[in-house]
């Protein structure tokens, strides 16, 4: 083989390996709800009353979220999406 075949083959088996490993590290982390320190959070909240990180005016707002390793979320004291969206829908409910 000669070095131009061998840099080739190289490079393609480096980016083959790139873009399987892409999907696998985006699917460790998770969105966690309710740990974001004021203008810390990581993107739009569940009030959709912002669309940007850096955006949350409340430490520890259950509308607001960060990424999170996957699974470490409950030891921060923090709330999945789910939990997140009836904590908020039962807020409203009461100021109703």
């Amino acid at each position: 083989m000669n070095q131009r075949a061998l840099i080739a083959t190289a490079a393609a088996s480096l980016l083959s390996t790139l873009l399987v490993a892409t999907p696998a590290m985006a699917q460790e982390k998770e969105k966690c709800y309710g740990i974001a320190e004021a203008g810390k959070n990581d993107c739009a909240n569940l009030a959709g009353t912002h669309s940007c990180a850096g955006q949350s005016k409340l430490s520890m707002d259950t509308g607001e979220w960060k990424y999170v390793a996957k699974g470490t979320c409950a030891s921060m004291k923090g709330m999945l999406a789910d939990a997140a969206k009836e904590k908020s829908k039962m807020a409203m409910e009461k100021k109703s």
